[in-house]
């Protein structure tokens, strides 16, 4: 994805250091010259942050966003004893939920590296999205969560459990389902459970449902890929925490895989075919391609629906 810097701060340092380069010592000129640097750091870092949201800035609080529809998304931190791992999370409730009683699926809506399930909410509009797939009936009223993945905004965890390191595929599988049991009305057998994410978020979804079929029945990629990005530490990058592997040399679950892309995005479609034709029963897979758009949020907008809409489809619905 192409970026255009916006370096707002350089032109007033720069003509600040032609003004006064042959009026100061030496020293003061080395002053200048670092003054014009950190400038042009500052700049890059601020829109570094703005495209990755790698360090949020809004203080992640027990908050409650309202959608049109009579929705909600709460913020609450989720404090995990089988991972040792407390991490923010926020918690989409459908019109539904507020409206009568019952217990509802669940989807646990995975974020990029780097960056935080703010993606989802601002640039993916989130919330918007699954209210009005929700009113035409699309999906069922299903409870949505958006868990953080790692303690520390630039460690890539890839959603696995790092040798010496997080313990984040236990909080995913295994804290934040209970918590979810704990807290809200949901149902907890895994034909209600499913997964979704994009980019290293969509590799989770794909790794997690593949390593734990007991807990999730289908699970959704946008711009997934393969294999992991990253050293787990014990190798297992190249065998069980690798779905490329995984299909090939172990026996396939009974789940359901949706796979999306965009043709242009060179490594995801690469490696989403890839996937699909490893693919076989009892395991059913569905792919969808976007023509165009790389790897962006602007085709993760565009699948996000579509994503939802087929894992609603393959998911229990809400019990009265």
């Amino acid at each position: 994805m192409s970026t255009v810097l916006t370096l707002a701060a350089v032109p007033a340092t720069a003509a600040l250091l032609a003004a006064g380069w042959n009026r100061v010592r030496t020293i003061g000129r080395s002053a200048l010259v670092v003054l014009a640097l950190l400038s042009v750091v500052a700049a890059v870092a601020v829109q570094v942050n703005r495209l990755t949201e790698a360090y949020p800035t809004e203080a992640v609080a027990a908050t409650t966003a309202a959608g049109s529809s009579g929705s909600e998304m709460l913020s609450v931190t989720v404090r995990g004893p089988a991972s040792g791992l407390s991490m923010p999370m926020f918690v989409y409730l459908p019109a539904a939920y507020r409206s009568g009683g019952g217990h509802f699926p669940v989807i646990e809506a995975l974020h990029g590296y780097p960056g935080t399930p703010l993606t989802w909410l601002r640039k993916l509009n989130v919330q918007s999205s699954l209210d009005r797939e929700t009113a035409a009936g699309r999906i069922a009223p299903t409870v949505v969560l958006f868990p953080y993945q790692t303690p520390e905004r630039l460690l890539d965890t890839e959603c696995t459990n790092l040798h010496d390191g997080p313990q984040t595929e236990t909080f995913l599988t295994v804290d934040v389902p209970a918590y979810a049991a704990t807290h809200f009305r949901v149902r907890t057998d895994r034909a209600a459970w499913g997964l979704t994410g994009y980019s290293a978020g969509a590799f989770c979804a794909i790794n997690l449902s593949l390593r734990h079929p007991q807990q999730y029945a289908a699970a959704a990629s946008l711009s997934g890929y393969a294999e992991p990005g990253i050293n787990v530490g014990d190798g297992s990058q190249n065998t069980t925490n690798n779905p490329a592997w995984r299909l090939r040399h172990l026996p396939q679950p009974a789940i359901a895989l949706w796979l999306g892309w965009a043709a242009d995005d060179k490594e995801s479609a690469h490696d989403s075919r890839r996937l699909a034709a490893e693919i076989h029963r009892p395991l059913a897979s569905t792919t969808a391609v976007v023509a165009h758009g790389g790897h962006s949020s602007a085709v993760w907008r565009q699948m996000e629906a579509p994503a939802f809409d087929w894992l609603s489809a393959h998911l229990a619905r809400p019990l009265p």
